[in-house]
Formats: C-alpha cells, sequence, structure tokens
C-alpha cells in the first residue's frame, strides 16, 4: 500500500468506525425486550450514540482539512541533461547547478532554460521537441516580469506553446529571467508546487538571470 492510500485510510477510519458502532448500538436496542430494559443500558447507549456521532464528524472534518493530493503519473520521455555546447564554462557550471536544485528540491521534474532566443538547457524528462517558439504565455510572462503558474495544464488551451515539455505535464511554471528568457519548469501532478517551491524558484531565476545577463554579454 503506498503513502497515500495509507493516508486515505486513515482518513476514512474515524467515519467507518463510528457508523458501524452507531449501527451495533441501534440494533442492541432493537433486540432488547423493553422488560428487561435498565437505566445504566439507556446512558450506556446515549453515551455511545455521543461518542459514534464525534468520531462520524470527526472522520468527516479530516476530509475537509487534509485533502487527497493529486495523483501524480509517469511524464511520457526519457530522461536527459542538454546544455548548449558553445557556452562558458562558468555558464554551463551555473545552470547545471541551478537545475539540479530545482529537480531535487521542487516537485519539477522537467525544466528548459530559454534565453537569448535560444536553448541554453533542457534537463529531467525531455520532449522529443528541443525547439522553443515562445507562445502568449511566454510573451505575457517577458512583457510583465511575473511568473505564470498552470496549477492543471489540461484546463489551458494555451498548453500547446508548450510542446517542449513532455506531452502529459500536469502542472507549470514559467518563470522570468529578466526581459531575455525565461525559465520554464514542468510537474508531473497538478496543483503540487507550493509557495516555499514558487519562492525558491523564484530566487533561483534571479541569481541564474544575473550570472547569464553577465557572463554572455560580456562573451
Amino acid at each position: 500500500m503506498s503513502k497515500s492510500d495509507s493516508t486515505v485510510v486513515l482518513r476514512r477510519l474515524p467515519i467507518v468506525v463510528g457508523a458501524l458502532a452507531g449501527t451495533l448500538l441501534f440494533a442492541n436496542r432493537l433486540l432488547t425486550p423493553a422488560s428487561e430494559l435498565t437505566s445504566w443500558q439507556s446512558r450506556s447507549d446515549a453515551v455511545g450514540v455521543i461518542i459514534s456521532a464525534l468520531l462520524v464528524l470527526t472522520g468527516l472534518l479530516w476530509q475537509r482539512v487534509q485533502p487527497v493530493p493529486p495523483e501524480a503519473v509517469i511524464l511520457e520521455g526519457e530522461e536527459g541533461f542538454e546544455l548548449a555546447e558553445d557556452l562558458p564554462e562558468v555558464v554551463k557550471t551555473e545552470l547545471a547547478w541551478a537545475s539540479h536544485l530545482l529537480l531535487t528540491n521542487t516537485v519539477t521534474k522537467s525544466l528548459v532554460v530559454w534565453y537569448d532566443d535560444r536553448v541554453l538547457l533542457r534537463r529531467g524528462v525531455l520532449s522529443p521537441n528541443p525547439q522553443v517558439k515562445p507562445g502568449a504565455i511566454v510573451e505575457r510572462v517577458l512583457d510583465k516580469q511575473k511568473p505564470v503558474y498552470l496549477v492543471k495544464l489540461d484546463l489551458y488551451p494555451g498548453k500547446v506553446e508548450f510542446d517542449y515539455l513532455p506531452f502529459n505535464t500536469q502542472g507549470l511554471i514559467c518563470q522570468p529571467l529578466n526581459r531575455k528568457g525565461v525559465l520554464v519548469l514542468g510537474a508531473n501532478a497538478p496543483r503540487s508546487y507550493t509557495q516555499q517551491d514558487e519562492r525558491w524558484i523564484e530566487g533561483i531565476a534571479e541569481k541564474l538571470a544575473a550570472s547569464l545577463e553577465r557572463e554572455l554579454s560580456s562573451a
């Protein structure tokens, strides 16, 4: 049993136990002749009903407070690590460092760095298409200088512009790298990036953008 399956079972356990206990108490009360019913049994039944109701209520609250985590998929593509060969060594090192951190510390499974009209890096699960053609969403990110987080990619018709990510990518963040490029990250589950992930990605993107601006402008 997976961790998510065991969590679902634990959340539903109070509901099942409470409903079962309440049903048994009710059946016992019906099967007890009125002449044999004592005051202490009536009090015990009342307490049992209250406890059963509390168990059911607790289970229902858990369902709301601890929602079922989104289902992850296996992204379609091959694992890979591609760097533009003509980059300065310091830039290659920076890109390798940043991509490693993002892949190991966030839910990111695939990422692309597009900068100054070219692809500098692809890493993680790779799409068969290595070419990036900026669409409306990327243009908006570059213009507004604000990231876009598509929590469930299937809901957005504009997903077609991200054909350089695995076809079944579930969630996506498009992060600006100043006005020259974007860092595009794909996840294998919808609604999987947290606010902490977003802050982490923003911080790494700012450092990466500064390094690219400095090193590639002087190259």
